[in-house]
């Protein structure tokens, strides 16, 4: 119980976890950005991409189920679906917005094509932080609160059991 208490208390409020997500997230997506270029010039971009996307995703998921989320622990196969899920969701949202640009703009510049990669990042990210905090890590959060909590009568039931017994031609009368 002292184990359980101890990753209920390190469990991060939102604002906290939200911290926690963008430097885990964020480290972990600057590496894999050098380590993509690094890998690339061994091997053809599009599968250095996504070997180092299959990497970092499993090693972000591991990172937010011990430090961002409060978890404690190591994250289970089902998080780590759930996780690489919503880690292709993202990828489709900055795709889908990169292609909108080149079909309204003829020729992007490289800041306007910044930006527009940015902010679907930035949308994504927060959605992606929604979907793991209310999704993927939840239920370890739900579980530790119900090992933490003692399991005690209320306080009216623990009254009503300790008054005097009411008799029974008084529960039985009609009024």
């Amino acid at each position: 119980m002292g184990t359980a208490q101890s990753r209920q208390q390190a469990a991060p409020g939102a604002f906290g976890a939200f911290a926690r997500f963008v430097l885990c997230g964020g480290g972990v997506g600057l590496a894999s950005s050098f380590a993509v270029a690094a890998l690339a010039s061994r091997v053809p971009w599009v599968l250095a991409n996504a070997l180092i996307t299959v990497v970092s995703t499993l090693l972000a998921t591991e990172l937010h189920a011990r430090f961002t989320f409060g978890a404690g622990g190591r994250a289970t196969w089902r998080q780590h679906a759930q996780s690489a899920g919503s880690a292709a969701a993202a990828y489709v949202v900055t795709c889908v917005a990169m292609y909108v640009l080149q079909q309204l703009v003829a020729a992007p510049g490289a800041v306007l094509e910044q930006v527009v990669y940015l902010s679907a990042s930035a949308l994504a990210g927060v959605a992606r932080f929604a979907v793991l905090r209310l999704v993927v890590f939840a239920r370890n959060r739900s579980q530790a609160t119900a090992t933490v909590r003692p399991t005690h009568r209320p306080l009216h039931a623990t009254v009503a059991r300790t008054s005097a017994p009411a008799r029974p031609a008084t529960l039985c009368r009609a009024a």
